[in-house]
Formats: structure tokens, C-alpha cells, sequence
């Protein structure tokens, strides 16, 4: 059964950023060691990944969202709030951002359409 408790890059004994340094096959053994980078939802607190999750599963839809948790609609938008400025400082620590949702992508508008057309 796997450990239920989330992995974070956050070191349990002093609080410092943790990083990825060794990726294996299971089938075959191999490894690699490296220096992995983590992706940004992947640097945000456990909570706000959970968030983001019950979000896209309740098709952005806050109302939704709400009833299903149990809270109110202003609970759930404030939660909201708090996950797009935690995602907006991780945004920022790599790149500058001016707002616009597609500035977050690296590749920016032509980067996002060749996304959207892949999916």
C-alpha cells in the first residue's frame, strides 16, 4: 500500500528545498542521477496542489465546488485567490510575468496553442 502522506520538496529535518537527484526503472533498474527539477505545482503546498485538484475535477466551476466541500462560495473563491498568488510567486521566481495567463508559458501564446491543439 503506498505511504498516503504527500511528497513535497520540503526537507522534514530543517525546512530547506529538496531536490530530486536519482530517478530508476522499475522494470529494468536503470538509473539516472541528475538534478530534477520539480514542476511548479509541484513546488506549491500540498493543500493548494489538493485544491487545484478538486477544481479541475469540478470543471472550474466555484459554485460547485462549494457544495461539494461544504463551505461557501467566498471561502472558495478566497481559497482560489490564495493558489493563483502562491502559483503567480512560483511563476515569478523563473520568469517575469506580466498577468496575462499565457506570459506564464515559457513558449507564451504559440507555446499554449501548440499545447491546447496536442491535447
Amino acid at each position: 500500500m503506498p505511504d498516503p502522506r504527500p511528497v513535497t520538496d520540503e526537507c522534514p529535518y530543517c525546512g530547506s528545498v529538496m531536490h530530486v537527484l536519482q530517478m530508476g526503472c522499475s522494470h529494468c533498474h536503470v538509473k539516472v542521477e541528475a538534478e530534477f527539477p520539480m514542476s511548479r505545482l509541484g513546488r506549491m503546498p500540498v493543500e493548494h496542489q489538493r485544491f487545484v485538484e478538486m477544481f479541475v475535477l469540478s470543471g472550474g466551476n466555484l459554485k460547485e465546488l462549494a457544495a461539494e466541500v461544504g463551505v461557501s462560495y467566498p471561502t472558495i473563491r478566497a481559497r482560489l485567490d490564495r493558489v493563483i498568488d502562491a502559483l503567480r510567486t512560483e511563476i515569478s521566481k523563473t520568469q517575469r510575468v506580466k498577468g496575462n495567463a499565457l506570459d506564464a508559458l515559457s513558449d507564451g501564446p504559440a507555446g499554449a496553442l501548440r499545447m491546447i491543439k496536442d491535447i
